[in-house]
């Protein structure tokens, strides 16, 4: 049974500090299992200034089993899934331990972006390419980020029209934008798969 006293805590350790560590998590509605988590692309990599979002998922035995994480966002790295997003990261797996918080599994991540393991990947097109060709593989991560992972300079009624002229509705095309914080190729994404 997921130990929901220590879930509030650990949210409520995320939300105190988010301002210094830059990471958040939040739940995905009243169900405490289900959270969002959101960390920023670390400086001086392809990913800096962009802000990734990590879908998490609270199994039974929390936390006595590690959270289930993969990205949403889209993200160019040897070891996340550039189709699934899932994550290569041994705490998320056979390295988990209780003592670890959803705040030290999201710090990894954000490490994990700062130091690719090429030699452990899950995508072996990404690892292929940083290992022969590390320099397209900077232009391609930082495309990426660029595309996905940064609020565009776009004001938000210029993303409404742009959507709305594709044939979406405008309450839909607002409310859509709006749950995913701006990003339009999110939005997108999410109305036409709706």
């Amino acid at each position: 049974m997921i130990d929901f006293a220590r879930v509030q805590k650990e949210l409520q350790e995320c939300s105190r500090e988010k301002d210094t560590s830059g990471i958040k998590v939040s739940p995905k509605s009243d169900n405490l299992a289900r959270l969002t988590g959101i960390i920023p692309g670390p400086l001086g990599t392809p990913y800096e200034g962009g802000s990734f979002e990590i879908d998490i998922t609270l199994p039974d035995g929390y936390p006595f089993e590690p959270p289930k994480m993969k990205f949403v966002t889209k993200v160019w790295h040897p070891n996340i899934s550039s189709q699934s997003g899932a994550i290569c990261l041994d705490i998320l797996k056979d390295q988990w331990s209780p003592a670890l918080t959803l705040k030290t599994a999201l710090l990894s991540v954000q490490a994990l972006l700062s130091a690719p393991e090429p030699d452990d990947p899950q995508d072996a097109v990404v690892a292929q390419q940083y290992l022969r060709e590390y320099q397209t593989f900077v232009g391609t991560a930082r495309y990426w980020t660029e595309s996905f992972a940064k609020a565009s300079s776009l004001g938000l009624e210029e993303k409404v029209q742009r959507l709305v002229e594709m044939g979406f509705a405008v309450g839909l095309v607002r409310s859509t934008l709006e749950a995913v914080g701006g990003d339009e190729n999110l939005a997108l994404e999410k109305l036409l798969s709706s």
